[in-house]
């Protein structure tokens, strides 16, 4: 990362950090080099007021070291199970043990199964947006969090920092991130993106639009 872009985000009083889908090729797969830059991210966060909302459902932040209080994940993860019909009360912690048939399953392509639902005893499944029911009380808490840290930033110097987001969810990152750098005139906003890496014309003067893979941007080393 190029000291023009560590400069901005060091000198922020907070950083608003969004992660998409250059950091999750394959859903359930976590790649040797993202870990590698979102950890190199983390590390520089370190002692910085921040928050990460990510549309990733592979846990790769929290495996990267990234506090968990200080991260929302509206498309679901891989911590959480629900019924496939989405009875209240159905959503259950994943055990380890299941994290791990799953990753083993999903790199061959296979099926996996997650037990079945206390309430209604159809079938469980991974409590996320690709599935059919989406039950999104699982990230409701964090994202009241995320909320209340959002509110805190008007008016402050703000580094909103967008990595690898595509327009699959744009409600989740890219219009709302927008949104918050417009109207927060202390704000600073670097979007990197290897293809819709463009800024709006309202965001012209206080804008970095940078035309590179997002992962191989933070790990560059040419300070």
């Amino acid at each position: 990362m190029k000291k023009e872009y560590l400069d901005k985000i060091m000198d922020a009083d907070l950083v608003l950090i969004g992660i998409g889908s250059e950091f999750e090729k394959l859903r359930y797969r976590c790649e040797e080099k993202a870990i590698e830059a979102l950890n190199e991210l983390n590390d520089l966060l370190n002692g910085k007021n921040y928050f990460v909302i990510t549309t990733c459902t592979n846990n790769i932040l929290k495996e990267s070291g990234f506090r968990n209080d200080r991260i929302v994940s509206p498309c679901g993860n891989l911590e959480v199970k629900q019924c496939t019909k989405a009875c209240k009360g159905s959503l259950q912690e994943l055990t380890d043990e299941e994290i791990q048939h799953i990753r083993k399953r999903a790199d061959s392509d296979g099926e996996f199964h997650l037990g079945v639902c206390a309430v209604c005893g159809a079938p469980m499944t991974l409590n996320n947006v690709y599935t059919s029911e989406y039950d999104e009380e699982g990230y409701l808490n964090d994202w009241k969090m995320y909320t209340k840290w959002l509110q805190g930033t008007l008016n402050k110097k703000l580094c909103v920092l967008e990595l690898g987001v595509d327009m699959t969810f744009p409600n989740i990152i890219r219009w709302p991130f927008e949104k918050v750098a417009f109207y927060n005139q202390k704000a600073t906003f670097i979007r990197v993106n290897e293809k819709l890496y463009h800024m709006s014309e309202e965001l012209k003067d206080k804008g970095i639009a940078v035309n590179k893979q997002s992962i191989d941007w933070i790990t560059e080393n040419d300070i």
